[in-house]
């Protein structure tokens, strides 16, 4: 660790300022007037790595300008919900992510009336579960179907852990609440306006090479390398994000910043990732961890934010 320290000491602080701050949450207060958004959206789903925690101290490090928004590995959209930009193209390989995404931009009202039939039992939970065991009866289920049972899924098992096991079949147990809130419908609407000019993609990450130009914003956020044997949490479709890949997502990112576009990366704080990332700039951020198989390691962790341009 002090070798990776020493390393990190060549990389410059490049963060902005309490007036760069203010002028985020003004932008983001006009773009959300502009589009008639009701109550400012968050993500619907809870989901293993989420941004939201960290939007305090990552928003020094977000552009002020830029043309289209890209974010290539979506998840539960938390940057995306934060900056609501005009233009945005949103990716994820997780089909039954993006289905929710799509769902809720073009049918919100049949979700929401989907949504209000569920029930936090066990048995009941148990069964919703279980229906991707029978592809016969999974594929029967409407798109409207399905984005309902991922939400209330999402919102009742252990810890929101979204996972899969090899066959692509969620097996998460039922989490310990007492009413969770599975049908938020001030927030799925708001979330609905949120959506109208964004382009939904259900694909691998490369697919943001098909569309980033000079002077776009492509915010990166990957399955994180592990920095233990019990810290790799990346099943969250049937392939894990192997160390190959992180080597792929690099050159990816190379592309990204010849073309000229503004690329802003999360991950690990490591010391594969530090030096693979050596020739961008490196910021260190805070978050905590929410789910680790051992209680005694929750806790906060270093993450690395990797970006190619400076803030003014």
């Amino acid at each position: 660790m002090k070798e990776l320290k020493q390393r990190s000491l060549k990389n410059y602080f490049l963060g902005g300022s309490a007036s760069h701050d203010s002028f985020l949450e003004g932008k983001r207060k006009v773009n959300s007037k502009a589009r008639a958004i009701v109550g400012l959206p968050h993500p619907f789903l809870k989901w293993v790595g989420g941004k939201r925690q960290l939007i305090g101290q990552m928003n020094q490090f977000i552009p002020k300008k830029f043309n289209k928004y890209i974010e290539p590995f979506v998840g539960g959209g938390a940057i995306f919900f934060y900056l609501l930009p005009e233009d945005a193209i949103l990716v994820d390989i997780n089909e039954e992510l993006m289905n929710c995404y799509r769902v809720i931009q073009n049918n919100v009202d049949e979700l929401i009336t989907s949504l209000q039939k569920h029930k936090f039992e066990k048995d009941y939970y148990d069964k919703i579960r279980s229906v991707d065991r029978y592809p016969k009866k999974f594929e029967k289920l409407t798109d409207i179907e399905k984005a309902s049972r991922t939400i209330y899924l999402n919102r009742c098992c252990y810890n929101g852990l979204y996972r899969v096991n090899s066959k692509g079949h969620f097996n998460v147990p039922i989490g310990k609440y007492k009413n969770p809130k599975f049908c938020d419908e001030k927030n799925l609407y708001a979330v609905q306006n949120a959506l109208q000019n964004a382009k939904i993609i259900a694909g691998s990450y490369e697919k943001c090479l098909n569309f980033a130009k000079k002077g776009d914003f492509i915010y990166i956020d990957p399955p994180y390398y592990p920095i233990s044997k019990t810290s790799s949490f990346t099943s969250y479709t049937k392939g894990n994000f192997s160390e190959n890949e992180q080597l792929h997502l690099k050159k990816v990112v190379d592309k990204l910043n010849d073309r000229g576009c503004k690329v802003l990366v999360s991950n690990s704080y490591c010391k594969f990732i530090t030096e693979l990332y050596g020739d961008y700039i490196i910021n260190q951020v805070n978050a905590k961890r929410a789910i680790n198989c051992n209680g005694s390691k929750r806790g906060k962790i270093n993450e690395v934010l990797i970006m190619n341009y400076l803030i003014k």
